[in-house]
């Protein structure tokens, strides 16, 4: 298929095997477009090039990954589960909230044995931002329990960025601010 400006129009133009009983046969068409008809095909032409397959269910599933992993964050928060930990943070991982900033073994000690015990947790309105091998996932973690100062009830606003590697997605920073008490 060719196309080919014309002034104001475009020639639309190419050719077919066609099969007419006794064998295949060679057709050509050729089709005058007017600007209104050129625009639309154009329009047309980059949907089609920005619409995902949805065959290929490659952004929903990745989100809905993406999804589970931060409340499997959640749920081990509440187990201590360093394992999960240790699987979710990537080498290099940087974890900020508010004012400090650490790395992935402060994170893994302070989940593992830190003076806060968790006793509930949960995420709430997350939103997943692809970047092709990379995404963002922002929402709300909402937290419970006790501490050295007695009961707590926390809601961190927070940002997360995740890379996939080797087929897996792994947390390589992650920012919290934590919500002052009313």
């Amino acid at each position: 298929m060719d196309l080919q400006p014309e002034g104001r129009h475009v020639r639309l133009s190419g050719s077919e095997r066609l099969w007419s009983g006794d064998g295949f046969r060679e057709s050509s068409q050729n089709l005058l477009l007017e600007e209104p008809q050129m625009n639309l095909l154009l329009v047309a032409l980059l949907l089609a090039a920005q619409t995902p397959d949805p065959r290929s269910g490659h952004s929903d599933t990745a989100a809905q990954v993406l999804l589970r992993l931060e409340d499997d964050w959640a749920v081990g928060l509440t187990h201590r589960d360093a394992a999960l930990f240790r699987r979710l943070l990537a080498d290099g991982f940087i974890y900020t909230e508010d004012d400090r900033t650490v790395g992935r073994d402060d994170v893994l000690r302070d989940v593992a044995a830190g003076p806060d015990t968790v006793a509930t947790a949960h995420n709430e309105d997350m939103k997943v931002h692809r970047f092709g091998t990379t995404a963002i996932v922002t929402g709300w973690l909402v937290v419970g329990g006790h501490g050295p100062k007695g009961p707590f009830s926390r809601r961190y606003r927070f940002t997360d960025t995740w890379v996939q590697r080797g087929g897996r997605w792994q947390i390589v920073a992650a920012h919290d601010y934590l919500v002052p008490p009313k």
